[in-house]
């Protein structure tokens, strides 16, 4: 049975998008702590000790607000962000991660998710880290908060219009929601309700906007992002001892057919040269039939005609 489920992840994380594959590490993560919990638990019985043991091993991958304690655990930066203990904290990051996020991936394309739930997630602590060391409001961080927050903006600025609908409440816009809960955070944050957790919100949040107004200003902060991490992942491979796949040389007689081919099709497809209203029009109505029937329901010149929109200045 087991190796049946493990299998069944396998191929989830492989075939799925990046959404789903960051959705499969948070949860492998909060059942790896759980795991660990539950065998301190057991060896150390009712006492207490494990409780203790298990906040250390915790706060050993939190971002801390302490200097000296984040210059002894510099990796903490990083895996914060996929770091949770609570059942219903991961639950809500990863449903509003799972709505938000395929709204940018689709949008946006595939390749942009990683990185904007990197540097939200990294705004967002440092965010916490700055503010904590001025106002004395928290001690550590963790969770995909910041990260999701970055989803949530970057969504609503790119389709502000597009509804989803609520439980009780019918079809909202996404702008609304959006404002809502940035608005929750602020009051959450005056009424000093884990200010710290909220003042990572923020941080996620802001970089979700400078993220779609650089990319807007024709800077898109995913390339290097991408660069660096397959930088890193080929470093891993060699290491590894696993052969790095060499570039296939195509030469320029095979590709005439298939460039002019692909040239047809972007021009078919294309958004730069439409006005802003055609454009937007075109837009919702991909956004609307996303909604009906899911992504997988577009024809290949809607999926081409959104991947160019994410390109257009």
């Amino acid at each position: 049975m087991f190796q049946s489920m493990w299998e069944d992840l396998r191929r989830a994380f492989d075939s799925g998008n990046m959404i789903i594959r960051l959705i499969i590490i948070n949860v492998a993560v909060f059942v790896l702590v759980g795991a660990v919990y539950l065998l301190l638990l057991l060896s150390m019985g009712h006492s207490g000790e494990h409780s203790n043991a298990f906040d250390r091993f915790v706060t050993w991958f939190c971002m801390p607000a302490d200097g000296i304690v984040f210059l002894r655990q510099p990796w903490s930066l990083f895996t914060n962000i996929f770091l949770h203990t609570g059942l219903f904290h991961i639950l809500w990051n990863m449903l509003f991660l799972y709505w938000f996020g395929r709204i940018v991936g689709d949008l946006l394309g595939d390749h942009r998710v990683l990185p904007i739930y990197l540097l939200g997630g990294l705004a967002g602590a440092l965010l916490f880290f700055l503010v904590s060391n001025i106002f004395h409001i928290g001690t550590y961080a963790m969770g995909a908060s910041g990260a999701v927050m970055a989803f949530v903006v970057t969504a609503g600025l790119l389709a502000p219009d597009y509804e989803i609908r609520l439980l009780l409440l019918g079809n909202i816009r996404l702008k609304y929601i959006v404002l809502v809960l940035l608005v929750l955070d602020v009051v959450q944050i005056i009424i000093r309700k884990n200010t710290g957790g909220h003042i990572a919100h923020l941080g996620g949040a802001a970089m979700g906007l400078i993220f779609v107004y650089q990319l807007r200003a024709g800077q898109d902060w995913s390339v290097p992002i991408n660069r660096l991490l397959n930088y890193l992942w080929r470093l891993f491979r060699s290491l590894k001892g696993t052969p790095v796949r060499p570039k296939v040389r195509v030469t320029q007689r095979n590709t005439v057919k298939a460039h002019a081919e692909a040239q047809r099709k972007s021009n078919s497809t294309t958004p730069h040269n439409m006005d802003e209203a055609t454009f937007q029009e075109q837009i919702d109505a991909i956004l609307d039939k996303i909604k009906q029937s899911g992504y997988d329901s577009l024809s290949a010149e809607e999926k081409e005609f959104l991947f160019n929109a994410s390109r257009r200045p």
